[in-house]
């Protein structure tokens, strides 16, 4: 939490349609800075202005519009920037990052409860499974949705959701898959397989969004761990 005093606030300038691995780059540079736990942080959304390109954008051109400059603000200790920045710096593609010193005369109440880039893994690992409702919500949105943000913020190397079909959790209640999908109390499993130290890192945040559900970490060691390269991805989708 931030404290009365010296600090640092930093600006990225993005556009509108930038996007970071298929997703909106300002959206998923505010998970990031949520999922790591930055004080807080604000995107603001131009009406006009230029970039690099020295090419004026307004929100009177219908066609510009994904064109639009956006800018997102937060205020943290220099230590935490430290720790964030080179992530930042990614995740911004062209866009510019500014950093300013500044000084907190009055710290915000907190009104609720509160990684380097993914390396390829190789032979031993940790799997971690959640197991969890369908019905469980955080912060108003399905819980296994909210997690997968999470996880994706944390660089974890990659999740996989599993609906169950038949089962029962502490409350010996019988979970059981209704035609047409209807039931909204279906069982749900999230598996995840990363380094033991990338896990580790994210149980705290687990632990904060899981408020009844079962965790469990196993021993894995993988065969083969291979993913297509982010141009030939794009190559195939035109």
């Amino acid at each position: 939490m931030l404290s009365v005093g010296k600090a640092w606030k930093v600006s990225i300038y993005l556009s509108e349609g930038d996007t970071y691995h298929g997703a909106s780059a300002y959206s998923s540079i505010l998970d990031f800075l949520f999922f790591r736990g930055v004080s807080g942080a604000t995107a603001l959304k131009g009406i006009a202005g230029f970039g690099s390109g020295h090419q004026l954008h307004t929100s009177s051109t219908v066609d510009l519009s994904s064109h639009l400059p956006l800018k997102i603000e937060f205020v943290e200790t220099q230590e935490k920037i430290d720790t964030l920045m080179g992530k930042l710096q990614e995740m911004a593609g062209n866009g510019l990052i500014e950093v300013q010193e500044t000084s907190i005369a009055k710290a915000a109440q907190p009104s609720g409860p509160a990684a380097p880039s993914h390396v390829r893994i190789e032979g031993k690992a940790r799997m971690m499974r959640i197991y969890i409702g369908e019905s469980d919500q955080w912060q108003g949105k399905p819980l296994y949705e909210a997690l997968v943000t999470a996880m994706r913020a944390n660089d974890l190397a990659g999740v996989t959701v599993y609906r169950g079909i038949l089962g029962y959790g502490a409350h010996r209640r019988v979970h059981r898959e209704k035609p047409f999908h209807l039931s909204s109390d279906a069982s749900i499993m999230l598996s995840v397989i990363d380094l033991e130290t990338k896990l580790k890192e994210f149980l705290p945040v687990v632990e904060q969004m899981v408020g009844e559900g079962l965790v469990v970490l196993s021993d894995v060691e993988i065969i083969k761990y291979a993913h297509r390269a982010a141009d030939q991805d794009a190559e195939e989708k035109e």
